[in-house]
């Protein structure tokens, strides 16, 4: 049986300007959070291109599979509500 000796997997998030969403970029390896924050930095940010950086411990992510599709996002179809078609966008807004 071979041993992992890489350090533990983190996810990293990159806000490329302030009140922007924050985008996955990648992962990094790092033995804690301040070294995958400096790690993040070094990979994903060398040209300046982020305003705000999130390392998140990989293990800690919970994700869907692609089974429980139907039993999470079906029944948000028949709910007219939440899909705003009949909304005009006012002029100039952001992030909505």
């Amino acid at each position: 049986m071979t041993q992992d000796s890489q350090l533990d997997l983190w996810e990293v998030f990159i806000q490329s300007k302030a009140g922007s969403h924050h985008v996955h970029a990648g992962s990094v390896h790092a033995s804690d959070r301040q070294m995958a924050l400096h790690n993040a930095r070094d990979i994903y940010t060398r040209r300046n291109e982020g305003s705000s950086i999130w390392v998140v411990p990989a293990n800690h992510i919970t994700a869907s599979t692609a089974e429980e599709a139907d039993m999470l996002f079906d029944p948000a179809n028949d709910k007219i509500y939440r899909h705003p078609t009949f909304y005009v966008m006012p002029e100039g807004a952001k992030q909505i």
